[in-house]
């Protein structure tokens, strides 16, 4: 073998790398937002609400996991553009990733909240708390805090997954590594590249989730628990 490593088409890409790098964090933190927030209502809908919604919801989360993100994002940016609603590549992206979070973390919320046992809703009552009190004082932060580990990793997780969206040309940075190896025909380089970008922003949104959990959960920082 006499490959020799060139990193020199570096210097002049790297704003690229950059850029590309700064879209995949946006699109991310906008959908774990999202996701969480429909994950969590769906979560309440299932545990708590009706037989219908909890048909609904259920019907919602098989169909979301039991198919793949790339199909997801296929049908809503080439589907929704056959019916007339024509979205940008990055908005697209960011309303299948919150639907495919949404599914997820549906599930991740539930087992939380089945997790709270009756006698604090009853305590909740006696206390006269109301409805919304209870749900989000007694249901929901203790509901996340025994699930936050699990909803980290489908964060990060997400993060990753969101280098699908490159196939339709979001340029987050997968999209940025594609153009820059077809412009230099250095892609062992460009990948190599990638792929410790990756790795760097998992360990920074770890550290990011880590320090949230640190002051959302005084608790378990008080008696030094990992989250």
């Amino acid at each position: 073998m006499s490959y020799q490593l060139d990193f020199s088409f570096l210097t002049e890409r790297w704003p690229d790398f950059v850029a590309g790098a700064w879209l995949t964090v946006q699109l991310t933190v906008v959908s774990i937002a999202l996701g969480l927030a429909v994950g969590t209502v769906c979560a309440l809908a299932r545990v708590y609400g009706g037989t219908f919604l909890r048909r609904a919801v259920g019907l919602y989360v098989e169909l979301i996991r039991n198919t793949p993100l790339l199909i997801q994002i296929f049908i809503v940016y080439f589907g929704l553009s056959s019916l007339g609603l024509k979205l940008s590549a990055e908005v697209s992206a960011v309303i299948a990733l919150v639907v495919n979070m949404g599914a997820y973390t549906t599930e991740i919320m539930r087992a939380g909240i089945q997790s709270i046992q009756r006698t604090q809703l009853e305590a909740a009552d006696c206390l006269g708390l109301t409805r919304l009190q209870t749900i989000l004082h007694v249901v929901l932060l203790p509901a996340m805090e025994r699930v936050y580990p699990a909803l980290s990793s489908q964060f990060v997780l997400l993060m990753l997954a969101s280098s699908i969206t490159s196939t339709i040309s979001a340029e987050e940075l997968t999209a940025t590594a594609n153009r820059v190896q077809s412009d230099t025909y250095r892609s062992f380089e460009v990948y190599i590249i990638v792929a410790l970008v990756y790795l760097a922003l998992s360990a920074l949104y770890r550290l990011a989730f880590w320090l949230i959990g640190l002051a959302l959960f005084a608790r378990k920082r008080r008696l030094g628990t990992a989250l």
